[in-house]
């Protein structure tokens, strides 16, 4: 009864409740019009024609057309009012002003070195060229001078993690999907206080959707008294809005612009196995030390001002030491991508990362709901000889996407891809590495609301220390998963394969 009456009386519920009664409310009134005014069902299947033909000609997924033009068809009345609520997948005018004027404001201080790139470019033109297209599209220079360092565990990751903010002189920046009370947050938060008591500026940027379920809804005001200064991203409103669907599911901390950590953790007790839900939690991450930091500062603080409406100068940022002093460690390029343009930054770089394979591609993703795309891509490089393997869960977190994830399995293993899943628990990690020389380690996962939706982040590796131990620890994992076969894919139910054709069908909506 406590879980109920908690559940009910909780942010999430409440704020659920109020869209779904604003939904059926407008549906009611113009339903109730339409008994009275015979001419609006004409108009309304004149609007929906319209419309579909507006969704075909729009650029984006096809699986995305597909759905809509299915939902608007068949349920005209509930098709449009849905398209014209949620039917955007860019953010909003005034929201899209805002950020194209921060952005502005933090592209000067991203300058590219001809200098690394002309080396790149005379060791590998595959990797220079894959460079060019972050570097021009996505803003965002290459390095070198950079030590990086791949984790293969969330404990792992957090042992170091936790020390570099103990260390901190001069800022701690972090930027979080998700936060939950535990063991994992309080030890954090406990450090950044200790650090504020000496000095160190510290930010904290959470999402509200991510933590809407896990924290207080004036938790932001608590860290506040706490001396640690903190923004929320897009605060969930009662009320039906296009800007709620863009989530920041970027994971960053930025050490006194010296020090950032990238990949898939989260601040939360199973992200470092300290509780169990799905098995062991296994996530992967990367700690960076040297020039490539500025881009993760850039990123940081382009979120920041966007939230707190801000034009804070960067340069007060760079770190005071040398960084061109340490050892380079092969080619580093860290990266973000965003709904505030129509280049889909990330999706991109894993599709240049499979069509160039020569020998293999091993993948970890927790999600497998590609585009089609991303699809044929893998079925052509498996079908040309690339070793394609991929690693999914083996315990789901969420049952219904875990089925979508399922969902093309068949076509996949058909064209030579080999599929695993992770025997001991839940795949959290987003890998991509690819014939000893390049990998990405991110916070992108394989679906459409990272794809399509999220503020994202990773780093593009060619010839260092992480691209090696991401290889490794994939080998790894794989002798520790068991390989899907067809028989799997042919042999389910007919209910479940029903279930997972309409789920594909409307992926790209959900």
């Amino acid at each position: 009864m406590k879980r109920i009456a908690k559940l009910f009386f909780s942010r999430l519920f409440i704020i659920a409740l109020a869209i779904l009664m604003q939904l059926f409310w407008f549906l009611y009134v113009f339903l109730r019009l339409s008994r009275v005014f015979t001419s609006l069902n004409i108009v309304l299947s004149v609007v929906a024609l319209v419309l579909m033909l507006h969704v075909i000609n729009r650029r984006m997924n096809p699986y995305g057309k597909l759905a809509w033009c299915v939902i608007i068809l068949g349920f005209p009345l509930l098709g449009v009012l849905l398209y014209i609520l949620l039917g955007r997948s860019e953010l909003t005018k005034r929201t899209r002003k805002r950020l194209e004027q921060v952005n502005q404001e933090i592209l000067p201080h991203l300058s590219r070195n001809p200098e690394y790139e002309q080396e790149l470019k005379q060791t590998d033109t595959d990797a220079y060229l894959q460079s060019e297209y972050i570097a021009k599209w996505a803003g965002a220079p290459l390095y070198r001078h950079t030590q990086t360092r791949y984790y293969g565990s969330g404990e792992e990751m957090f042992e170091s993690l936790l020390k570099d903010i103990q260390e901190a002189k001069s800022y701690i920046f972090m930027e979080y999907f998700i936060l939950d009370e535990g063991y994992m947050l309080q030890t954090i938060i406990d450090a950044l206080e200790k650090k504020v008591q000496e000095g160190v500026k510290v930010r904290l940027i959470y999402d509200d959707m991510g933590c809407v379920s896990t924290l207080p809804s004036h938790f932001d005001k608590a860290l506040q008294k706490k001396g640690i200064d903190c923004a929320v991203f897009n605060r969930l409103r009662p009320m039906i809005s296009v800007i709620m669907n863009n989530r920041d599911h970027r994971k960053i901390l930025v050490v006194d612009g010296r020090i950032a950590y990238t990949g898939g953790v989260n601040l939360a007790d199973e992200y470092i196995n300290r509780i169990s839900r799905f098995g062991y939690w296994k996530d992967s991450g990367i700690r960076l030390e040297g020039e490539a930091v500025w881009s993760f500062t850039c990123m940081f603080l382009e979120m920041w001002n966007y939230i707190k409406r801000s034009s804070e100068n960067c340069e007060q940022y760079r770190s005071a030491l040398p960084l061109q002093e340490l050892p380079s460690d092969g080619f580093v390029q860290p990266y973000s991508d965003s709904p505030l343009d129509r280049e889909r930054i990330a999706e991109n770089v894993y599709l240049n990362i499979i069509q160039k394979a020569e020998k293999y591609v091993y993948i970890f993703t927790p999600y497998l709901i590609t585009g089609n795309e991303l699809l044929v891509a893998l079925c052509n490089a498996a079908k040309s000889g690339v070793d394609v393997r991929i690693v999914t869960p083996g315990i789901p977190d969420k049952k219904l996407v875990y089925l979508m994830t399922q969902a093309d399995y068949a076509v996949l293993i058909e064209s030579g891809v080999k599929i695993y899943h992770y025997s001991k628990g839940f795949m959290h990690a987003k890998n991509f590495v690819c014939d000893d020389k390049i990998a990405t380690v991110g916070s992108v996962n394989l679906d459409f609301r990272s794809l399509y939706l999220h503020f994202e982040c990773g780093v593009f590796l060619y010839d260092s220390a992480a691209v090696k131990a991401c290889k490794q620890d994939a080998l790894q994992v794989i002798r520790e998963s068991r390989e899907v076969d067809l028989e799997f894919c042919r042999h389910r139910k007919l209910p479940v394969r029903l279930l997972q054709s309409v789920l594909r069908l409307f992926a790209p909506l959900l």
